[in-house]
């Protein structure tokens, strides 16, 4: 397919560099590049991204009311500021 398109003069210099370092034309540079961005092609790793975990034991603190706490603690602070408004 031909198609026109304007290409920033970054791009440009970044497609021309990879014409000169990979010794291919620019529409194989250009077509190649538009591939791996859109995750088809030669990709840059073979190797999936894994998420690193560790283990850290048990919580030092129980956590099983938190939410609780958090809602009573949020009304606390919303009483005593409507307490303030009132104040003033």
């Amino acid at each position: 397919m031909r198609t026109t398109v304007t290409i920033d003069p970054d791009v440009e210099a970044l497609l021309r560099k990879a014409m000169r370092e990979r010794g291919e034309s620019f529409k194989q540079v250009l077509n190649q590049s538009i591939r791996e961005a859109l995750g088809h092609g030669r990709a840059r790793s073979d190797k999936p991204f894994e998420q690193i975990t560790f283990d850290m034991g048990r919580p030092l603190v129980d956590f099983t009311k938190a939410l609780s706490l958090a809602g009573e603690l949020e009304d606390s602070k919303v009483i005593a500021r409507a307490g303030h408004r009132r104040l003033v």
